[in-house]
């Protein structure tokens, strides 16, 4: 795949980028050798090899997921005006 000026003037454009036509001739060259790069990559043989996230194999540090009710009613309801049972209590908006 090759990348001519138009092509560049118009990414430009999208991405919202002023080019000056010096600056657009340097960057096809730029972008013809990353696409080119990028074909070499499409030849190599990746057969049986899984993704990785990291080059060193972890595991993520994970807590357990057990469901409690948090037993902080009382501190969360601590700093509001009102409460009852727990619960804020607001002005009545609704008719």
């Amino acid at each position: 795949m090759s990348v001519d000026l138009a092509t560049v003037k118009r990414v430009a454009h999208l991405a919202r980028i002023a080019v000056t036509d010096e600056d657009a001739a340097r960057m096809e060259g730029e972008l013809n050798a990353i696409l080119g790069f990028v074909e070499q990559l499409s030849e190599v043989d990746v057969d049986g090899v899984e993704p990785m996230t990291s080059v060193t194999p972890m595991m993520m540090k994970k807590r357990a997921d057990i469901v409690t009710d948090g037993s902080k009613a009382e501190d969360i309801v601590a700093n509001a005006p009102e409460s009852t049972d727990n619960f804020f209590v607001v002005p009545k908006v609704v008719e």
